[in-house]
């Protein structure tokens, strides 16, 4: 019997589709998510729709982001959700979620069960709109979920570490082991939640510098930021920021590095 085949569907490798069938888990995310009728709820990658029935059984309306197009048909068809859902049969990443809540009129709920290969690149673009979103649950891969929550000082904490606490409040839900998939993936997974800051802790007043600045500090992770960031900040000039030079990039907070990109900002030659 092949296992990556679940409800006569063959799980393809390319969009990374390990479709989640453990119960106990199914009923944790949901009662996580706390679905409410009449909240702007979408899902990105509902596949199968194992999330999808357990949701859509609360709301009297929700949206669906499914690239997979034998999947979004499938779900289109389906007698208990095709009154419900509004489906987009197209990549997440291309989606614009501001212009989405805009039509809502409401900030925008956002879950998933995301295929790993897209995860990391999928979460910055939806921190871009993170002010039309009120909150996401997302299964991840568990190392991807330890990289989120991780502050300074661990070999887990990085760029998205750095950028994902800047946007959001980030919060692990649930450890989800590989036999809640079919096919099992090779990894552990994880649930966790992510909620916009309603008031910026550390506020940038550009945050491209802060993003530049960490693919700077991260790629180099193992030279001190002298040496990293030596072409942006003399010794001196980190001294004065309260910054020690002789730290690496994992050494150094959110708010350092928010402090750091304000001050490249604010000191910056003007554009010609």
């Amino acid at each position: 019997m092949n296992n990556r085949v679940h409800q006569g569907h063959l799980a393809r490798k390319r969009f990374g589709q390990n479709f989640l069938t453990d119960q106990f888990v199914i009923d944790s995310i949901v009662s996580a998510i706390h679905p409410q009728p009449g909240e702007a709820i979408i899902e990105i990658g509902p596949g199968l729709g194992a999330l999808t029935e357990r949701v859509g059984a609360r709301m009297d309306r929700m949206t669906v982001i499914e690239l997979d197009r034998d999947l979004a048909a499938r779900l289109a068809n389906d007698s208990s959700l095709k009154d419900k859902l509004t489906i987009y049969q197209q990549d997440a990443m291309t989606v614009n979620f501001a212009a989405m809540a805009k039509q809502a009129g409401q900030p925008l709920r956002v879950f998933g069960n995301l295929p790993y290969n897209i995860s990391t690149p999928l979460m910055f673009h939806l921190f871009i709109y993170t002010q039309a979103i009120r909150d996401m649950h997302f299964m991840l891969q568990k190392e991807v979920v330890n990289r989120l929550v991780s502050g300074p000082d661990s070999k887990a904490y990085g760029r998205l570490s750095v950028m994902a606490q800047y946007y959001c409040n980030v919060i692990p839900v649930l450890e989800v082991p590989p036999i809640s998939f079919t096919p099992a993936p090779k990894v552990d997974s994880a649930v966790v939640r992510l909620v916009p800051h309603s008031v910026m802790p550390n506020p940038v007043s550009d945050v491209h510098m802060l993003s530049s600045i960490t693919t700077q500090a991260f790629n180099q992770r193992r030279k001190t930021i002298r040496n990293s960031l030596g072409y942006l900040f003399t010794p001196v000039q980190l001294m004065e920021l309260g910054i020690d030079a002789s730290l690496r990039a994992e050494n150094i907070s959110v708010a350092q590095y928010c402090k750091l990109a304000n001050w490249l900002s604010d000191n910056s030659a003007p554009q010609q």
